[in-house]
């Protein structure tokens, strides 16, 4: 905790960034505790998803048959990025009239919320603090993270929703029989000699559950990891920025954190973007497979 008139060391400074607002106003003390919700993370990606949706339905109402304007050209292309992934790893025409939407709306979703990155790290932090402390309560203790992505929750919310969609194509596609025999038969196949056919059965089946597993952890932690290492790196830009007030070199450090600031903006430009590309794709990656028989 700060000493009152002194600013935060900067271990304080990146403890207070990285603590959530919680549904029990406190910090959660375990790894895992799902008594704990972090209302930050769930209040900025409902409003973004929300956001989403209204600029896809902007768009589609807006499209004319003649020259298209900025906005809607925009659109088109996203649309067309995304009908031509689909298209190349899901084969069903009538599975891609829902995964498509489905797709170009976690595209953007996620891009928005990545996008949270970009704003200055103590500008909704600040606001947050002085209506905080405006209701009679510590603004030492008004935590907020604005970027939802940065949060293990959230990511791993949707991969699981992603693992939800791939088991509801494996029945709808290859029904719940077709999908059991798939489930112990792949993918190492069985045997008609029962003796083989058993083990072969539970080694294919935990294969399987660890398959399963594997993908929905990997695609979770992998937006996750990203997110939060460039978070991270602009709190040290930031107190980069803190220190050339205060040392004698203060203006090379201030050079400096311009310089940081400037290049890492520009480079997580492109990071925030990939990252929402290649959660779509690896979201379209297993829901193709899920359509695939083994």
């Amino acid at each position: 905790m700060a000493i009152e008139g002194v600013g935060p060391t900067p271990g304080e400074y990146i403890k207070h960034h990285l603590t959530h607002l919680t549904n029990h106003g406190d910090k959660q003390s375990g790894i895992v505790d799902f008594s704990y919700w972090n209302l930050d993370s769930i209040v900025v990606a409902a409003t973004l998803g929300l956001l989403t949706v209204f600029v896809l339905w902007l768009g589609a109402r807006k499209a004319t048959a003649g020259v298209p304007g900025r906005f809607q050209a925009a659109v088109e292309i996203l649309v067309e990025m995304v009908e031509n992934q689909a298209k190349g790893l899901i084969h069903n025409e009538q599975s891609r009239k829902l995964v498509s939407p489905l797709a170009l709306t976690v595209f953007v979703w996620i891009f928005m919320m990545n996008f949270m990155d970009m704003l200055p790290l103590d500008m909704l932090p600040k606001i947050w603090e002085g209506v905080y402390a405006a209701q009679g309560h510590d603004p030492h203790h008004a935590y907020m993270r604005v970027v939802p992505t940065a949060d293990l929750s959230t990511t791993l919310g949707l991969s699981v929703s992603v693992l939800l969609m791939c088991l509801f194509y494996n029945i709808k596609i290859k029904g719940l029989g077709g999908w059991s025999h798939e489930l112990v038969s792949a993918p190492f196949g069985t045997s008609k000699n029962p003796l083989f056919a058993i083990p072969l059965g539970l080694v294919n089946f935990l294969m399987q559950m660890i398959e399963f597993l594997a993908k929905t952890v990997s695609h979770g932690m992998r937006l996750f990891g990203n997110m939060f290492a460039g978070e991270l790196v602009f709190m040290l830009i930031a107190l980069l920025g803190g220190y050339a007030t205060l040392s004698l070199s203060g203006g090379l450090l201030f050079v400096g954190h311009l310089v940081a600031g400037t290049v890492w903006t520009l480079f997580h430009i492109l990071v925030i973007t990939l990252q929402a590309f290649i959660f779509m794709m690896l979201a379209l990656i297993y829901l193709g497979q899920a359509h695939d028989a083994h």
